[in-house]
């Protein structure tokens, strides 16, 4: 399946799908930090119409913090499917509460793997040791290793400057890939890089998704920021699924409104 950019998918094509599947950070919300209340207003109206499930290398408490803190307590969502740490978890909404569906824990020694891997890579680079951390470089979120270059609390202008072409995680996967081979790596994010067990990505969230909503993966979309070769959302592009790559989280604005417009143009025909 093609990847489009946000002006070049056809109507008639965002007109078939059935359900609406997201990346979190660069996608939806601006890197660790709370979606704005137009964001929040879109999302409602999307799932009044379809599901959305929400894939991000971030932890549960961070989809809170950045997603459902924002949207008003008495919302109907169960449209929304949680899918954190580059889905090595899934949430769901039912009876007013978020319950866990299946959770994909690294072990003990997995976990120290890892970490000794990610550890003796920063070391062979400069640039991955600022003079200045702002927060963990790396991060235990129990179903994934996340190593963040400047610190999970980064201002979102440090981070822009860091690695806008990715080539600094680029050089730092590459070395990582030769420590720990039996590893998912993928560069996530500004700053980050995730390291979850091999076979469980974006690509396998999909299909979660198309299993719990009884879709083909036909009948689902997906949009993402990273989905070049190396990037975290390009697992999606084995799965067959359409993809749209988007450049701003306005780019991710229009193409949702699009599809709610056709939905309720539908809907009131």
């Amino acid at each position: 399946m093609p990847v489009y950019l946000e002006s070049k998918i056809p109507d008639s094509l965002l007109a078939k799908k059935k359900a609406v599947i997201a990346d979190l950070d660069g996608t939806i919300a601006e890197s660790k930090l709370p979606i704005d209340s137009e964001m929040a207003e879109i999302l409602l109206r999307l799932i009044s119409h379809v599901p959305l499930a929400v894939i991000g290398g971030g932890s549960y408490e961070k989809f809170s913090e950045q997603l459902i803190s924002k949207l008003p307590s008495n919302s109907d969502l169960s449209n929304l499917y949680l899918f954190p740490t580059n889905a090595t978890v899934f949430f769901s909404f039912s009876h007013g509460t978020w319950n866990k569906v299946y959770e994909l824990a690294l072990s003990a020694e997995e976990k120290d793997r890892i970490i000794t891997a990610l550890r003796k890579v920063i070391d062979m680079f400069d640039f991955a040791r600022p003079t200045k951390l702002f927060g963990p470089q790396i991060e235990d979120r129990q179903t994934q290793i996340t190593f963040s270059a400047l610190g999970q609390n980064a201002p979102i202008e440090e981070k822009r400057l860091f690695d806008p072409d990715f080539e600094k995680r680029k050089l730092m996967k590459r070395e990582l890939e030769k420590l720990i081979p039996e590893f998912e790596i993928r560069l996530g994010g500004m700053t980050s890089i995730d390291v979850t067990r091999k076979g469980i990505d974006k690509s396998y969230g999909i299909r979660k998704i198309a299993e719990q909503l009884r879709y083909k993966i036909d009948d689902m979309l997906y949009i993402g920021d990273a989905l070049f070769e190396g990037g975290n959302d390009y697992a999606a592009i084995s799965t067959g699924i359409d993809c749209v790559q988007v450049h701003s989280i306005a780019d991710t604005k229009r193409l949702l409104m699009r599809i709610i417009t056709n939905k309720e143009k539908v809907a009131n025909d």
